[in-house]
């Protein structure tokens, strides 16, 4: 519900302004008023807030001033969610009296904000925040209700590009749709469906669905049987190849449900993959995701290791929404949580995020930063130093006095998603599209796509590919091919060097460098890997592996393969190889002899530093005697001039 942490704080104060209307003398003297009044009083403190509400409208009836009845009016029908009537109620009260009772000013105009009726709303937040005596119970509300309503009316005079379009009919039903998460070729689209149901304590069931593009139409979407339960499933987080999914469910308190979702808290995050057709049965992230508190809405980066995700620490009014994030080690499991800065988090609500999959840009929905009201969808930026930068608004009508979350960016960072209750729809909460304006879109990034396979065998395999900034040291990529087609999709920032390191038990690493300048989200660029056996006389080129021009000193970014090198050694501790070293033709042969080496010699010695053991390497150096391009051209020298390792024992 649209300022449900508001308006919960403007109940709290309603409960302890109703009963300090007891200790005090009442304004009216008419008997029956007062009579009915009485009796309205003792049904409201007892919650049965429809007789309330019958004798309070008889006591204003015997007496039209009397202000205690139209303030514990207003109270009745803010708890009943009628806002319209609290809001002519509390009217009334300022009319009969505008110095009765200063907290019905932050309480009228956080109603009328909800309402998009800036104006009167900041009237009576000025109002509130210009009296003076008695400490202000609900100033920090009506600081921020007041910084909104500025905002809200200059963004107002400055409307940005927005035209949404309903996704039709295969996607969206009379039932609510939301939560939407898509591939990144753009041509998978999950969703949370809510469902009516009998069988649990809610009375509705969340569920995924999911549906497939064909020659540019989403077709019928269908219930993911296979992952959906008798519980709530929700908040689906695809990576990017739409082949892992984490999503939240949350356990059943009715006995003989949620049993096979049993978490650490009432909602969870859980994790499943696809294989071939087929989705794995959920398991529960684990106890260093999960906790006591609430966890939910997840977004798993396109890098394939860090994930983004709300939790809920508390109760109302004092619940604390925040925004968290984590990352997949080497070793498979996930680093302590940390909650993201105040420069992301507030005091308020923070949702729905979604991390793009530039790994730069985050969009998350908050009622803490200046908006519209509610919730409003912002959009934040890494900076060079890898911080977040202040949030941006993205503007009305795109934000608006409704509560507005669940977007999600298309890969191609042009077209954005969203979830809306707006009139024209197929009923309640319906899935829309829009094209996102320039200042909102994302950084671009460019596709890379390919297949891994057994060499020999053609065989698929579902080899772990990491891809790592040569210019940064850092990886930005962190998969796994899929295991029954060997394929795998990812997104790059552009024009980047990057290192491409392949490996799987049993096999050779591979390796190699690229810069990426091309490919998309529907025509990435394929580059395909070809894996061989650990066997003897097999030979792996160590492509990014350098040195200093006409010397041995390693560059610092061969780190990067070197330490590839070293594990694949210790995970195979039987294997023993030699290093070689080769040049180009360029050159007195002698000393391209002596250079290659001393280049073979100062991998070895990097190796042995790392504790591999001496016996299992040999070096040779083969000078230019051993081309494997033409040495007529730039390109050809550069392939030639190169170290590798070959295998002389695997047993």
């Amino acid at each position: 519900m649209k300022y449900i942490h508001h308006t919960i704080i403007i109940l709290l104060f309603i409960s302890i302004s109703s009963s300090s209307l007891a200790q005090q003398k009442l304004s009216s003297e008419n008997k029956k008023a007062i009579k009915f009044y009485t009796q309205g009083k003792e049904y409201y403190d007892a919650r049965k807030n429809e007789l309330a509400e019958v004798n309070f409208l008889s006591a204003i009836e015997k007496d039209p001033n009397f202000i205690e009845a139209e303030l514990l009016l207003a109270y009745v029908y803010t708890e009943q969610g009628e806002y319209k009537k609290a809001i002519e109620h509390y009217n009334r009260c300022i009319i009969i009296n505008p110095d009765f009772f200063p907290e019905m000013y932050p309480s009228i105009a956080m109603m009328q904000l909800k309402y998009g009726d800036y104006e009167e709303a900041k009237k009576n937040f000025e109002k509130y925040l210009s009296i003076s005596g008695p400490p202000l119970m609900m100033k920090s509300i009506a600081e921020d209700g007041l910084r909104n309503c500025y905002f809200a009316i200059e963004a107002m005079k400055n409307p940005v590009p927005f035209n949404p379009v309903n996704m039709g009919e295969a996607i969206n039903s009379p039932l609510p749709e939301y939560f939407p998460s898509i591939s990144v070729d753009g041509n998978t689209f999950l969703y949370t469906r809510r469902l009516e149901s009998k069988m649990t304590y809610t009375g509705f069931n969340e569920d995924f669905y999911v549906s497939h593009k064909t020659g540019g139409e989403w077709g019928k979407s269908f219930n993911v049987k296979p992952i959906n339960s008798l519980n709530n499933e929700g908040a689906p987080s695809l990576s990017a190849n739409g082949r892992f999914l984490i999503f939240t469910s949350c356990e059943d308190p009715a006995e003989g449900y949620g049993r096979d979702r049993k978490g650490y808290g009432s909602c969870d995050l859980f994790y499943t993959f696809n294989v071939g057709d087929n989705w794995t049965p959920p398991k529960n992230l684990g106890p260093t995701i999960n906790s006591k508190h609430w966890e939910t809405q997840p977004s798993f980066s396109a890098d394939g290791k860090t994930l983004y995700f709300i939790r809920g620490i508390g109760r109302p009014p004092n619940k604390q929404q925040d925004i968290w994030t984590s990352e997949l080690t080497e070793e498979g499991t996930w680093t302590e949580p940390k909650r993201l800065s105040n420069v992301i988090n507030t005091r308020g609500v923070e949702e729905s995020v979604y991390i793009h999959p530039d790994g730069q840009t985050l969009y998350f929905s908050s009622n803490g930063h200046p908006g519209m009201g509610g919730l409003d969808i912002f959009m934040s930026k890494k900076d060079e130093q890898g911080e977040w930068t202040t949030p941006i608004n993205l503007g009305y009508p795109i934000n608006t006095f409704n509560d507005e979350n669940s977007l999600l960016v298309g890969a191609d960072g042009k077209i954005a998603y969203f979830a809306s209750d707006r009139e024209g729809g197929f009923g309640g909460l319906d899935l829309y599209q829009f094209e996102l304006p320039q200042y909102a879109q994302p950084e671009r990034v460019n596709y890379l796509a390919g297949k891994v396979y057994d060499a020999q065998t053609k065989k698929s395999l579902g080899a772990k590919f990491q891809l790592i900034d040569l210019s940064t040291g850092k990886i930005v990529v962190e998969s796994y091919a899929d295991e029954s087609s060997g394929k795998y999709l990812v997104s790059l920032p552009i024009n980047k060097e990057y290192a491409l390191n392949v490996s799987h038990d049993g096999y050779l690493f591979h390796s190699e460098n690229f810069t990426l300048t091309s490919g998309t989200a529907q025509d990435p660029f394929i580059k395909d890997v070809k894996m061989n056996p650990i066997k003897e006389g097999e030979t792996v080129i160590l492509k990014n592996v350098f040195f200093e021009t006409n010397k041995f000193d390693l560059k610092p970014k061969s780190k990067i393969e070197l330490d590839k090198l070293v594990d694949f050694l210790k995970k195979n501790p039987t294997v023993a190889i030699e290093l070689g070293g080769h040049t180009d033709n360029v050159g007195n042969s002698k000393l391209n002899q002596v250079l290659s080496d001393n280049r073979a010699k100062a991998v070895y010695d990097y190796l042995v530093e790392k504790s591999i053991a001496k016996d299992r390497l040999s070096t040779k150096g083969y000078g230019d005697t051993q081309p494997i391009a033409s040495n007529d051209t730039e390109d050809g020298r550069a392939e030639n001039r190169r170290t590798e390792f070959k295998v002389l024992r695997s047993k």
